[in-house]
């Protein structure tokens, strides 16, 4: 009973930390104290700690010499290598679905995903409902890389997009409402439905290429915000965390 106690406190600990990192709430270079932390959230030390060794595991603390932990700060290229990395390791998994021949009950757990997001879309171009689409496209892209078989890539893909700014979704939240992430919706559903076409019909090389064409989509939208509007970084999670 004591140890579930205390996993409900660390998840409650790790939750609000990371929404407060990625809200900016303690900028990058921040370093942050067990005591403190653990009087403002009315949580023991023991699960800060451990929640802040998660987010380290996740890439969004770093661990200091002495123990401690400091926020993370990272440049417009870190943002751009992480998402080159998920268009990477994606095309891999999906070009090994391919080849390797996709269960069909898991390949149709796909499709049904991919005909809700379908819904997503209303008549009008931008009649999107944002929110449904942010986590069905969550849920697509975790289901397409398992279609692998690896345990391996799907761990690594995980480790990869826990980074807010290089999951898939990193542009679909209700804060990130914008015109230009709207219309960038029709190109990545199409991809979507190419990329279940590929590895259906065994086209490895193809299901690879449109994979790591579609991560390049988060790529154009990042460079929208940082490079022509920058005043629009707060509405993106995870983006207060970049290096002026």
């Amino acid at each position: 009973m004591e140890e579930t106690g205390r996993t409900t406190h660390t998840l409650a600990a790790l939750m609000e930390l990371r929404k407060r990192i990625l809200n900016g709430d303690f900028p990058g270079g921040t370093r942050l104290f067990e005591v403190a932390l653990a009087e403002t959230l009315q949580i023991s030390r023991t699960p800060i700690r451990e929640a802040m060794s998660r987010l380290a595991e996740e890439g969004l603390l770093d661990r200091l010499a002495n123990g401690g932990f400091v926020v993370r700060s990272f440049t417009f290229a870190d943002v751009l290598d992480a998402i080159e990395l998920r268009g990477v390791l994606e095309g891999t998994a999906v070009r090994l679905a391919a080849e390797r021949g996709a269960p069909a009950d898991a390949l149709q757990e796909v499709q049904d995903v991919l005909a809700q997001l379908d819904a997503c879309f209303g008549s009008a171009p931008r009649d999107v409902d944002f929110e449904a689409y942010s986590d069905l496209n969550a849920q697509f892209h975790t289901l397409l890389t398992a279609l692998s078989g690896s345990a391996v890539l799907q761990r690594e893909i995980e480790r990869a997009t826990r980074l807010p700014f290089a999951s898939p979704s990193a542009f679909l939240s209700g804060r990130t409402n914008i015109d230009v992430f709207r219309q960038s919706l029709q190109v990545a559903q199409e991809q979507h439905r190419a990329l279940v076409a590929a590895i259906s019909s065994r086209e490895g090389t193809r299901a690879e290429f449109i994979a790591r064409e579609h991560a390049r989509i988060a790529r154009r939208n990042l460079e929208y915000v940082i490079l022509e509007n920058p005043d629009l970084i707060e509405q993106v999670p995870g983006l207060a965390l970049l290096n002026s």
